[in-house]
């Protein structure tokens, strides 16, 4: 992960991924078949990490607490996780790849969030929520900020509190 993060996909060597995991490069291709199979892997993983995070969000049926805890998701991320989350966001940018099946349903969710509050226009309402969450997640990952008053902030910008 962090050698996908720090120098890419295509800059990233099997031979450094098996250096830096302490395996041979064949225990790799055993297990992966190539590099895209182990990058397709950790995809995955954070696939299912993100729709644990998402379903959290989707189950609200109150549609105020529904929106405060998709806001205060990237405020929930594990110290731990930083790494995994950094190389995820990378991956987006990098393979352009941005909207898989947990996001869909996690902006459906928004949406209705919104509509059932009477929302003039739901869909900006969702995507605006989107760009908050990504905004916060990108200086949580990057920055040393403090995390406790940006989400009272939000919060309370958005009558949340």
């Amino acid at each position: 992960m962090k050698l996908f993060a720090s120098l890419g996909f295509d800059g990233t060597s099997t031979k450094a991924i098996a250096k830096e995991a302490g395996v041979s490069e064949g225990l790799i291709f055993k297990h992966f078949k190539n590099k895209e199979g182990l990058l397709e892997a950790i995809i995955n993983y954070g696939m299912e990490k993100a729709s644990v995070y998402f379903s959290e969000v989707i189950l609200i049926s109150e549609p105020k607490k529904r929106i405060k805890k998709a806001i205060s998701l990237p405020f929930t991320i594990d110290p731990n996780d930083n790494q995994f989350w950094k190389l995820m966001y990378a991956l987006k940018w990098q393979r352009a790849e941005y909207q898989p099946s947990p996001f869909v349903l996690f902006r459906a969710s928004l949406v209705d969030a919104f509509e059932q509050l009477g929302y003039d226009n739901p869909e900006v309402e969702a995507t605006l929520i989107e760009v908050i969450i990504d905004g916060v997640a990108t200086q949580i990952l990057l920055k040393n900020i403090d995390a406790g008053t940006l989400l009272e902030t939000i919060l309370n910008k958005h009558s949340l509190n």
